[in-house]
C-alpha cells in the first residue's frame, strides 16, 4: 500500500518552497529596478551604447531610449513573447544579425542597434516608423502603410519618442 499522504505534504511542502522563491525573486526585481536609477543604468551601458552608435551610425540617444523602453536596462529581461536582454531580441531576430546570446549586454546593443539601423534604412531615416517596425515588425508597418494600430506598438513609439526627446 502506498502512503499518499507523504505525496501530497510533499508536494505541499514543494509548492510552499516555490512560491517563496517567486516571492523573493520578484522582491528583487523590484528592488533592482527601484534601486537603480536609469542614468546608474545607463553609466554602466553608456561605452557600449556610444561604440554601437559610432559602429551603426544611430543616435546614441536613441539607442538608450530604446533601451529604457524595453527592458529599463536589465539585461536579463525576457518578455511574455520570448524577447530577451536589454534590446529585447527575438531569438530568431538576434540570429539572423549575429547575436549568439542575447543575455551579454555588448552582442544584444550591438545586436539591436543593427537592427534598429535597418529599421530605419527601410523606413528612409523615419524614426516612428522604424521604431513601429522595431516592436511590431516591418511586415506590420508595411500592412498598414505606417504605424499599426496595435495598442501596444502605438503605446511603444509613443514612449520611446517621449523618452528621446527628454533626453535632447
Amino acid at each position: 500500500m502506498i502512503d499518499t499522504s507523504f505525496n501530497t505534504n510533499m508536494q505541499l511542502m514543494m509548492m510552499n518552497l516555490l512560491m517563496k522563491l517567486l516571492e523573493n525573486q520578484s522582491e528583487e526585481s523590484q528592488d533592482n529596478s527601484s534601486s537603480t536609477t536609469n542614468s546608474d543604468s545607463n553609466n554602466v551601458f553608456s561605452d557600449l551604447i556610444k561604440q554601437a552608435s559610432e559602429k551603426y551610425g544611430v543616435d546614441e540617444k536613441l539607442i538608450n531610449s530604446v533601451m529604457q523602453a524595453e527592458s529599463n536596462f536589465n539585461s536579463t529581461a525576457v518578455s511574455s513573447s520570448g524577447a530577451q536582454g536589454l534590446m529585447q531580441l527575438m531569438p530568431a531576430t538576434a540570429a539572423g544579425l549575429g547575436v549568439t546570446n542575447s543575455f551579454d549586454p555588448a552582442q544584444n546593443i550591438y545586436g539591436g542597434t543593427l537592427y534598429l539601423k535597418q529599421m530605419l534604412n527601410r523606413y528612409d531615416g523615419d524614426v516612428e516608423k522604424a521604431l513601429a517596425a522595431y516592436n511590431a515588425g516591418p511586415g506590420a508597418v508595411n500592412k498598414y502603410d505606417g504605424i499599426p494600430p496595435y495598442q501596444e506598438t502605438l503605446s511603444y513609439v509613443s514612449k520611446v519618442i517621449g523618452l528621446y526627446k527628454s533626453q535632447n
